[in-house]
């Protein structure tokens, strides 16, 4: 694999508006609001993932892309609902006034339901062109499970559903470590999975690829909950301090700064001995891992 984050994410960019259908012109507010936060940047993490993960397990990139797209509309829709007022009552995403500020609450939702359904339409469209081809045909419908399943009610959903309700309460690490999981982790560990089924893994580097996925979705979410507290606006195109200020449980707040960093280290340290089989084989995933603890400092 010699491929950067940044190659991938540049294929991603060139090929992200593809697989949005047509909009009749007398619906086109759908469309731009839908296009507004699909081209507002950010880092691609998820469809990035599941191209590496193809390509790591042997398979064609390009022919995973339908898969990618849908991954990023899929975050992006969430990004759109979890900003409105009802949620996290944002104002600033990726650098710029948040989808409701520009739009209004109602489209702002119809945006997000539209990048949903279209992430399904891409990848059953991918699908049809696979009917002659069995073997083909099970591994894309394996990859659009993974990730249905990750952002749905066992999945992203229901850890936004937990986070929801647990405001303003007193909550455990266990409960804490079980909406990070969900709500930010799974989406990400079905990114991996997926772009795995489009590939030809072999039973042991699907496990070891499940257990770096899962270390690296929780991870990720603590050194978001860390540079909550030490990044700034500017770097992140978000505001700081907002979990604080919502009065929303993190695992800075519950266990503090130092505790926050430990964890990290520790899941970072299991994401990195998963891989550690495939040495160089596996350097973007060990690179990408290093690269965000090291962003949380």
């Amino acid at each position: 694999m010699d491929r950067t984050y940044d190659d991938y994410k540049e294929l991603i960019n060139q090929h992200l508006m593809d697989f949005i259908p047509v909009i009749d012109n007398k619906s086109i507010s759908l469309y731009d609001s839908m296009k507004y936060s699909l081209t507002a940047g950010g880092k691609r993490l998820r469809p990035v993932l599941l191209l590496a993960a193809c390509e790591f397990s042997g398979g064609n990139i390009k022919e995973a892309l339908p898969y990618a797209c849908a991954i990023e509309y899929i975050h992006t829709y969430s990004l759109i609902h979890d900003d409105l007022p009802a949620m996290d009552n944002d104002d600033l995403r990726r650098g710029r006034p948040t989808n409701h500020k520009v739009y209004g609450e109602a489209q702002a939702i119809l945006a997000g339901d539209g990048l949903l359904n279209t992430a399904f339409e891409a990848m059953y469209k991918d699908m049809l062109l696979y009917f002659d081809q069995p073997d083909q045909m099970l591994k894309r419908v394996k990859a659009a499970y993974e990730i249905a399943k990750g952002a749905g009610v066992r999945g992203m959903v229901a850890g936004q559903t937990s986070d929801i309700e647990s405001e303003e309460k007193d909550i455990s690490n266990e409960m804490l470590e079980y909406i990070h999981i969900n709500k930010t982790g799974a989406l990400i560990k079905a990114a991996i999975m997926a772009g795995l089924s489009l590939g030809d893994p072999d039973a042991d580097m699907t496990e070891r690829m499940e257990r770096y996925a899962e270390n690296l979705g929780l991870s990720f979410q603590i050194a978001d909950d860390i540079l909550d507290v030490v990044g700034n606006a500017e770097e992140l195109g978000k505001n700081v301090g907002q979990d604080q200020k919502d009065h929303k449980n993190t695992y800075t707040s519950i266990n503090g700064l130092d505790k926050a960093y430990e964890r990290l280290d520790e899941l970072s340290r299991d994401a990195l001995k998963a891989i550690e089989d495939y040495y160089d084989n596996a350097e973007f995933f060990a690179n990408l891992i290093n690269e965000m603890k090291n962003r949380s400092k």
